[in-house]
């Protein structure tokens, strides 16, 4: 398999509903904002509580993107050309063609809409039409069964769980369900994700 190299540099993706922007610290005041919410860090492995924290949280995404492992964003609302969450591209391999996406937070007035469902077919847009990658990779903690029907839903397919993945915040001893999606199963996922789109922008169990 041939293809142009890989080139990952920061970009924004445009979409109906929201564009994905290139994570900056200007971001960090409107991040601070929403990501005050507790609720919104239950399932990640850190707890940001305060803005230095916050701070902290952009500046090692940053750090990623520069040595070229990651591809940070924050996600915009359209309609109200308001910052609502964050994202990012992660564990870029260029030489095998695969990323990860996740690092997904969206405040709680955004959940279960056509956010998060925009946010996934753009970057998988970016990943299998642009970059030309053979894999994708999604995962999420194994006791998080609202992460993990979404993922299904867009069409990925559940590999395995790495038992005692990750040391979270609290100290519990996190298992990790690892998804993927394939070139070859992009098209399909595709369709469906468009079909996803073309609903009524209604709150939907994301």
């Amino acid at each position: 398999m041939k293809h142009t190299p890989m080139i990952v540099e920061p970009v924004t993706l445009q979409g109906q509903f929201i564009r994905l922007e290139p994570l900056t610290m200007d971001h960090l005041e409107a991040l601070w904002e929403i990501g005050q919410d507790p609720d919104l860090w239950k399932w990640t492995p850190y707890h940001i509580k305060t803005r230095e924290e916050m701070h902290t949280y952009i500046q090692t995404a940053l750090n990623w993107q520069e040595i070229g492992t990651a591809l940070p964003f924050v996600t915009i609302e359209q309609a109200a050309d308001r910052v609502v969450g964050s994202t990012r591209f992660g564990n870029i391999d260029t030489r095998n063609r695969r990323v990860e996406i996740g690092w997904t937070w969206i405040g709680q007035p955004w959940q279960r809409t056509a956010v998060n469902t925009e946010a996934k077919f753009l970057m998988l847009q970016q990943a299998f039409e642009v970059w030309h990658c053979i894999r994708v990779e999604l995962k999420t903690d194994v006791l998080n069964e609202r992460s993990r029907a979404a993922i299904q839903r867009i069409g990925a397919k559940q590999e395995g769980i790495f038992r005692h993945h990750i040391i979270t915040d609290s100290g519990r001893l996190r298992d990790t369900v690892y998804f993927s999606i394939i070139n070859d199963e992009w098209p399909e996922v595709k369709d469906r994700l468009q079909a996803m789109l073309a609903q009524p922008v209604v709150k939907r169990n994301e």
